[in-house]
């Protein structure tokens, strides 16, 4: 006869943030912020292949931290949403709002009744047009949205960091400003990141439907001058 061992409800909960928690902490931080004409995202990534940082839709980009094949595999399947809601409706109808809650509700089934909690947490930005605010948004692990009005930090030494951004930059600067807080913040003031460990994606409108870039070695290294 089997025996089951009871866990209580609240002890359970604790377990599963911690795990995530541990998770997301061994991976490096990414720092999102609105600059003056658009919204930039940096993150530490020595890797050249595994981006943190990607396109989901026409004005709207993602970022991603803790377990790479788990918040990839959610990368995609917010690329499925938006190109589904695109056709169906309009492509005006993709908003990022929207995509948050998607995230939100899928995390949180999967930290309150999946096998294990995903080790991730993301942001999701959108560039604003004549119609709609520039936004970002963060998504924790257990799925609780945060409405960042200016900047995000995620990862494991988020609240240090947003801590330096903050000191260094109090309202909207150009891209190049903005740029060298981000990495500023990220490495702290005991070390230095190299440029080619750095990964970093805009969206900025350059008169064309699509507006995500992602920056090469030598477009990082002029802007960092």
């Amino acid at each position: 006869m089997s025996t089951y061992f009871y866990v209580a409800p609240e002890q359970l909960i604790r377990d599963r943030a911690e795990f995530a928690q541990k998770g997301i902490a061994r991976g490096r931080s990414i720092l999102g912020a609105i600059f003056d004409t658009g919204v930039v995202v940096v993150a530490e990534n020595p890797s050249a292949s595994l981006f943190k940082i990607s396109e989901i839709y026409d004005r709207i980009a993602f970022a991603g931290v803790g377990k790479y094949n788990e918040f990839d595999r959610l990368r995609e399947a917010g690329i499925r949403w938006a190109d589904s809601t695109g056709f169906t409706y309009s492509r005006g109808d993709v908003d990022v709002r929207a995509l948050a809650n998607y995230y939100a509700q899928h995390l949180g089934d999967m930290f309150t009744e999946g096998q294990k909690p995903l080790e991730v947490e993301i942001l999701v930005a959108q560039l604003g047009n004549t119609t709609r605010p520039t936004k970002l948004y963060r998504i924790a692990y257990e799925g609780t949205i945060s409405d960042e009005p200016r900047f995000a930090v995620l990862g494991g030494d988020a609240e240090t960091i947003k801590a330096r951004f903050a000191a260094s930059e109090d309202s909207l600067e150009p891209l190049t400003t903005t740029l060298k807080n981000a990495v500023g913040a990220l490495a702290g003031p005991d070390r230095t990141i190299a440029v080619s460990d750095l990964e970093v994606g805009i969206l900025e409108d350059r008169g064309e439907r699509r507006t995500f870039t992602r920056l090469n070695d030598d477009q990082v290294s002029e802007l960092l001058r």
